[in-house]
């Protein structure tokens, strides 16, 4: 009782001190209006000069209603279409009736047979040629500076858009303008239909075409066919099969805040994309969030459907967070295999102008032969995915160096940075434990920083660069081995190392080529490879100076005594491919070996002649060199039987004694020296 008098209480105080004070003024203002306001006054007595205006205003009010009423709307076609003509540089008509409502909550314009021509450089085909076209506009919208359509009709649109290599795109209204990379921003539409229309796409640059059918509707059941929006078509794209399909609901009730599901699944290139996601804002293509699983027989073949230089790898499967932002693309948290390697990390591709894609990826495990194809070789992963073997090296057999040609127009066209870091690696030949590789693109010039791989004992890092502005590209590559243990290049026999050291090494080339072979065939600077000590089987080493008595019997006996390398360099000038021995030495406690000769790495042969000296009386030596030629992947070791003065039936023995020794020969590369002056061959080396 005592709650409600208070409120009471305070609502006599507030009209006493507020409401009552504020209806006098009110009060006064409107007597003051109706005494002194002129224009108060004519409406309330109006004289003969407002009563003529107002009748002049009317009758004009009802002359516009009659005449909109009345009005062939038909006869404003042929000024609209010399108008857009003029403003689209195309021949732009409206061939049939034109209807236009206004008189109504939803005004309407019903268009029939609109033909919008191709640009003048492709007036074999029009852009778009429209049989009805009718759209319905929210008036109380349009009030307030919005569009909302809540009808859009289009009955047999036939849209044929071209693109050529030069980038001309027949669809670009406005060519001159630079291109953002933003999506098409829609006015919203709550209802589209869209009858038996076709769309044709013919992409120069790619070599692709597609033919689709386009249809969204509806359906009062399930006669009519199925509901929502579809677009299917086939093509080609480079040559092989192409298929392009994308999926949405209907377009009934849309609203601005209420995400439009869709599907796409693009397949060709020897590539399938599937997304499985929503436009952020319907309307607004440039916002969009999807799942997107791609997989395929080479990420390589990705440039024909995204434009986005990838490297060359094997078969491929991933999956992950597609996202746009208007011109900026991710690819995020996505994982899968490449190879039998896994792969995962987050790729940004920003376009709009120059595109610039920036990628961090990392492997747990890496197949060493997963990599190798980046360069150019070519490898085959098995059906359960977990080993990858290489075929062969840029197709041609016996060769070390790739020859896959570099994709040097592809470079040109974008910007980027890469990092990868594979924390493991499967058990290889060469041992390597762990790859970290960096690179930046930019204006055409691609800077690898760093290249490293670490060994089991030892590592092998670097840079590279590659401007591949030139016709053809110039190269420069600076790598340096430390640590490398003889023994992972020479395997053991019988449980024993014929030589163990750690080796150290700099390879500092510059050229020409548009692949790794063509490159180091006309390349020119330095290579070397240092062992500054070691241990070297006492056979092997006697060996080395063709003492055939010493040699042979410790051979023949089983003797697996070692000999200590005091050092061994060799120091190579390159010169249009070819590597010339500057230094060339092994020394060992019993004999100093020392040699000339070249390395072609043009054709990857080589040709190298060692002299050995003993450091020890021995009963049978043969006064003649050792030779080392033929290809790399399997050179050939042997004597200068030219030389040898008698006991020629021994020189087929002793080749064959001899042989184990050219895998040292083929990576050790021993050089010339006059002097085993160890401390001075090891300073001298670069």
């Amino acid at each position: 009782m005592s709650r409600s008098l208070n409120l009471k209480s305070l609502w006599q105080d507030i009209r006493t001190r507020g409401v009552a004070p504020a209806g006098a003024r009110m009060g006064q203002w409107r007597d003051w209006v109706v005494e002194n306001d002129p224009v108060y006054g004519s409406f309330r007595r109006p004289g003969r000069t407002e009563k003529i205006a107002a009748s002049v205003v009317l009758v004009l009010i009802a002359a516009i209603v009659i005449f909109l009423l009345l009005f062939d709307w038909n006869w404003l076609r042929g000024p609209i279409g010399r108008w857009a003509s003029a403003k689209y540089d195309r021949e732009v008509a409206l061939q049939g009736d034109l209807d236009v409502r206004l008189f109504s909550w939803t005004p309407s314009v019903i268009v029939n047979d609109l033909k919008f021509g191709g640009p003048s450089w492709a007036t074999e085909a029009d852009t778009a040629n429209v049989e009805r076209i009718e759209a319905q506009f929210r008036l109380r919208k349009l009030f307030v500076g919005q569009v909302e359509m809540p009808l859009l009709s289009i009955t047999r649109p036939r849209v044929v858009l071209i693109a050529t290599e030069d980038g001309r795109q027949s669809w670009d209204l406005e060519p001159d303008k630079p291109d953002d990379g933003e999506g098409a921003k829609l006015p919203l539409i709550n209802r589209l239909v869209i009858t038996d229309g076709r769309l044709s796409v013919d992409e120069q640059r790619r070599d692709l075409t597609l033919e689709a059918a386009v249809t969204a509707q509806e359906a009062a059941s399930d006669a009519d066919g199925q509901s929502g929006f579809v677009l299917e078509g086939e093509g080609s794209i480079n040559g092989s099969p192409l298929t392009l399909k994308i999926e949405g609901g209907p377009f009934i009730n849309i609203r601005r805040n209420r995400p439009y599901g869709f599907k796409a699944t693009l397949a060709g290139a020897g590539s399938r994309l599937v997304a499985d996601g929503a436009i952020t804002r319907p309307f607004d293509l440039g916002q969009f969030t999807s799942t997107l699983s791609l997989q395929g027989q080479n990420l390589n073949d990705l440039y024909l459907l995204t434009g986005v230089t990838l490297p060359n790898t094997p078969a491929y499967r991933l999956a992950g967070a597609l996202t746009r932002d208007d011109n900026i693309w991710t690819f995020n948290d996505f994982s899968g295999r490449v190879g039998a390697s896994d792969l995962e990390g987050d790729v940004r591709v920003q376009g709009g102008g120059r595109l610039k894609v920036d990628a961090t990826l990392s492997s747990q495990r890496l197949d060493i032969d997963d990599l190798t194809t980046i360069l150019g070789g070519r490898a085959q992963t098995n059906a359960a995915g977990t080993d990858t073997t290489t075929i062969s090296t840029g197709g041609t057999v016996g060769k070390l160096l790739p020859d896959a040609t570099l994709q040097v127009e592809r470079l040109r066209a974008m910007d980027g940075t890469i990092s990868y870091r594979a924390a493991s690696v499967k058990a290889n030949d060469m041992d390597i434990r762990r790859v970290q590789l960096g690179g930046d693109l930019k204006d055409g010039v691609l800077n690898l920083d760093p290249v490293a791989f670490t060994f089991n004992r030892g590592t092998l890092t670097g840079t590279a660069t590659i401007d591949a502005n030139p016709e053809v590209p110039y190269s420069k590559i600076d790598f340096r081995l430390a640590g490398y243990p003889l023994e992972s290049i020479i395997p053991a026999r019988d449980g024993v190392a014929p030589v163990s050291g750690a080796a150290l090494g700099r390879a500092r080339l510059e050229g020409s080529g548009n692949s790794i072979h063509r490159f180091a065939a006309a390349s020119k600077g330095s290579l070397s490879l240092v062992v500054p000590q070691g241990r070297m089987r006492a056979a092997f080493a006697e060996l080395l100076g063709i003492n055939a008595s010493a040699g042979l019997l410790k051979l023949l006996r089983g003797d697996d005594s070692q000999s200590t390398i005091r050092c061994g360099v060799a120091d190579f000038d390159v010169a249009n491919g070819i590597a010339r021995a500057r230094t060339l030495v092994v020394d060992t406690d019993v004999v100093l070996a020392s040699g000339t000769g070249s390395i072609n790495l043009g054709d990857e042969t080589m040709n190298l002649k060692i002299d050995g000296e003993s450091k020890r009386p021995r009963l049978l030596r043969l006064w003649t060199p050792i030779l080392v030629s033929g290809p790399l992947t399997a050179p050939r070791v042997g004597v200068d039987t030219s030389q040898i003065i008698g006991q020629g039936g021994l020189t087929a023995l002793l080749g064959a004694v001899v042989a184990p020794v050219a895998a040292l020969f083929a990576f050790v590369d021993p050089g010339l020296a006059e002097d085993a002056n160890c401390g001075s061959l090891i300073a001298n080396a670069r």
